[in-house]
């Protein structure tokens, strides 16, 4: 099962996009209610292998498992 970006609590610092090996997560197209910028991880390139969770700086901006409601997801 995929992991999620919790957009509200996501600052943006991006470490979880370099480090990911299938290139599933990107970039929000606005700010979120922090006012700072946010990822989410698409989840059906998502493979579950948990580097995310090891290189985000944020406690809770990401959680192991697919919360499509706690992730905004642009369509």
């Amino acid at each position: 099962m995929p992991h999620s970006i919790v957009t509200n609590i996501c600052e943006g610092v991006a470490d979880c996009v370099a480090a990911c090996p299938v290139a599933c997560i990107h970039e929000g197209p606005e700010k979120n209610i922090k006012g700072t910028d946010w990822y989410w991880i698409d989840f059906s390139i998502c493979i579950d292998c948990g580097i995310c969770l090891q290189v985000c700086p944020v406690e809770g901006a990401i959680v192991a498992e697919e919360r499509p409601e706690l992730q905004k997801t642009p369509q």
